[in-house]
């Protein structure tokens, strides 16, 4: 996906509230939203170098968006916005008679084909008391799968880990996933990790083991489980490479 507006580079100082934080652009001290409510804490640390992008909007107390941090030449983009409409750009190269850009795509994304056979990809879509981030439909036999996008941007010793706080939100999407495997459906939750320097996942116990256990009873219902890296600069972050899936063995018990 292309970053359509120019970054602007700046300092980070202090996070105001969850979706607040200060930033210095050219030494001046101005606010920019943040558009991710995780703890972030390793990223977020003053004096570190981030990435804005101007953002104008009636209303809006802030004129920026802080879009990446420079995590010691790394970048890594915290936009928790972003992780479903990559898997939606990237879906939809799976299928090419519905996409003109697929056509003209060098670089196919040929670990998305198992989702192939489905006609189409739709974004945000009510399922029970949750609305989960796509649906692909259209498959021969009438089958819909449904999935759930996560951002992630907590790296340690290589590990990308989920949730780096506690997700009441997150419980309750792998139970409507549980649920619609249950009435017949296909089901995924699909971990976008939004940095490069990731070689595996792992359900982060540390931080929710409420999460970690919910994502293993998701999986053992017929939940399935993937994790994807990007590749993140200046200009564009794209899904760069699957990883494997570590830690949803019984835990706790």
């Amino acid at each position: 996906m292309k970053i359509a507006a120019k970054l602007i580079p700046a300092t980070f100082v202090k996070r105001d509230n969850r979706f607040r934080v200060t930033v210095r652009v050219e030494g001046c001290p101005v606010w920019a939203h943040l558009p991710n409510s995780g703890r972030l804490r390793e990223l977020l640390v003053p004096g570190r170098r981030v990435l804005l992008a101007a953002a104008q909007a009636p209303g809006r107390l802030t004129s920026y968006d802080l879009l990446m941090v420079d995590l010691d030449g790394t970048l890594v983009s915290i936009d928790a916005r972003l992780p479903s409409r990559l898997l939606y750009e990237a879906l939809r190269q799976v299928y090419p008679e519905r996409s003109r850009r697929a056509q003209d795509e060098a670089l196919r994304a040929d670990w998305l084909e198992e989702f192939a056979g489905y006609a189409e990809v739709r974004r945000e879509v009510t399922y029970g008391q949750s609305r989960l981030d796509l649906v692909l439909e259209g498959e021969p036999d009438g089958g819909r799968c449904f999935i759930e996008a996560k951002s992630v941007t907590l790296v340690e010793d290589g590990v990308a880990l989920f949730p780096d706080a506690p997700t009441q939100r997150g419980r309750r999407h792998l139970g409507e996933l549980a649920r619609a495997r249950a009435e017949g459906h296909r089901a995924a939750v699909i971990f976008v990790v939004q940095r490069n320097d990731a070689t595996s996942f792992s359900p982060h116990d540390e931080a929710d083991p409420a999460f970690g256990q919910a994502l293993r009873e998701a999986a053992q219902a017929g939940v399935e489980i993937y994790a994807y890296k990007c590749r993140v600069s200046k200009g564009e972050v794209t899904l760069k490479a699957p990883l494997p899936v570590a830690g949803l063995a019984a835990y706790g018990h």
